[in-house]
């Protein structure tokens, strides 16, 4: 027998075996001390701890069972060890980075908020197809104009595509792995964004 424990992890809560709990408190524990000094832990923490949630849903599926250390372990491998990413300057020199390679990147389709005239569609579909959103742009002004569907089309796919709130969500919408360094990268990324664009 067997004490499990009750955790919440992005807004989800999950039962988890104790042996497991500690391997992931250790985890995330090690992750926060990587971005300690950070401005922007707090929003890294709170993407890492959605992803870690989203791989347990999916490898949960329908059954509701006990997390165990088997699906902990997997969803580091996917993530990474916090020591893979420390930062750079405090790397040995001539030491090489591991990656996850076990992992495959999903491309899903999104709004991109990011990216957006009016619900981001067109920034999305560009994420997703690697094309310029410049050329869905065109493309709807034309559909509009030359059969008067285009506007139709458009608010049909806002309403149906749903947009990508979170940095993981962000990363899937270009197809890029979902792990702690991009998590990271993208994260940055972001602030860097914000003050650039308060500079006046």
């Amino acid at each position: 027998m067997k004490t499990t424990i009750t955790v919440s992890l992005g807004g989800l809560v999950f039962h988890i075996d104790d042996d497991a709990f500690e391997m992931l408190n250790t985890y995330l524990i090690a992750i926060e001390k990587q971005f300690n000094s950070e401005a922007e832990r707090k929003d890294i923490m709170a993407d890492i701890e959605t992803r870690i949630a989203e791989l347990f849903t999916e490898m949960l599926g329908e059954k509701r069972d006990v997390i165990r250390n088997e699906e902990v372990l997997k969803v580091i491998e996917i993530l990474g060890q916090p020591e893979d990413f420390m930062e750079e300057e405090t790397s040995p020199p001539g030491s090489s980075q591991k990656k996850s390679a076990t992992y495959q990147a999903t491309k899903r389709l999104y709004r991109d908020p990011d990216n957006r005239v009016l619900g981001g569609v067109c920034g999305g579909l560009g994420a997703y197809f690697n094309i310029d959103p410049i050329v869905f742009r065109i493309l709807f002004i034309l559909i509009f104009f030359g059969m008067g569907s285009g506007l139709i089309i458009y608010i049909i796919l806002w309403i149906a595509i749903p947009e990508a709130l979170t940095t993981a969500q962000k990363l899937e919408m270009r197809g890029e792995p979902i792990t702690i360094e991009n998590i990271k990268k993208a994260v940055r990324e972001e602030f860097e964004n914000v003050r650039k664009n308060m500079k006046f």
